[in-house]
């Protein structure tokens, strides 16, 4: 632990407005000290979207060693401070988070969680699992994607195009995504969702 790491905390702690705040978050971020990861995952709870964004940047900063505690602390209750987990999760791509994004793409009542965790099923660090478990988790991930690309939401639909266009870089999945892009883009009744899609093929193909 960074000797300035306990002060920068209570710092965090003891902040009285929202500027304090903020600057406390960004001082302790600075220090780069896997000791801050509960105490920048709290931040997501504060009601400081300012405080909770520089939060994510830290923990994203942190990357894998964030994961396990980011798991343990989802709030179940607070949607925004889910989301900003989830959307930290996502960017820092480990497959620890692979049934937690799954859950709450398919099922979460925010919909802000559900874009995030959508998008995040496409960029997962696949390498880090052995053969059979990625062809396994990746055939989940696309299954969940195309089940949501049925949704009565249109920027849950939208958010699934994003998340299977990254999936469509793995060569096995590629000849799949491109048959349901195809479907999407004559069936959709979004126009912006039929014009994501055909941004997806055109980057998929290229």
């Amino acid at each position: 632990m960074n000797t300035d790491t306990p002060n920068l905390i209570r710092a965090v702690a003891e902040a009285d407005s929202s500027a304090r705040m903020v600057s406390a978050v960004q001082n302790l971020v600075a220090v780069k000290d896997i000791a801050a990861i509960p105490t920048l995952i709290a931040v997501f709870g504060y009601n400081n979207p300012a405080a909770a964004v520089i939060a994510v940047k830290g923990l994203i900063e942190l990357g894998d060693a964030a994961v396990p505690q980011l798991l343990e602390q989802i709030d179940d209750y607070n949607y925004g401070a889910r989301a900003y987990s989830i959307r930290t999760l996502a960017t820092i791509g480990s497959p620890q988070a692979l049934d937690l994004l799954l859950e709450a793409a398919a099922t979460d009542f925010a919909p802000s969680v559900r874009r995030a965790a959508a998008k995040g099923l496409g960029c997962l660090q696949w390498q880090k699992l052995d053969d059979l478990e990625r062809i396994e988790a990746q055939k989940k991930a696309l299954s969940t994607l195309f089940s949501i690309t049925q949704d009565a939401d249109w920027a849950i639909r939208y958010a699934a195009v994003v998340g299977l266009q990254q999936l469509a870089k793995i060569p096995n999945l590629q000849q799949e995504i491109e048959a349901k892009f195809s479907q999407m883009r004559t069936e959709d009744a979004a126009i912006a969702v039929r014009a994501r899609v055909a941004l997806a093929q055109e980057q998929v193909a290229s």
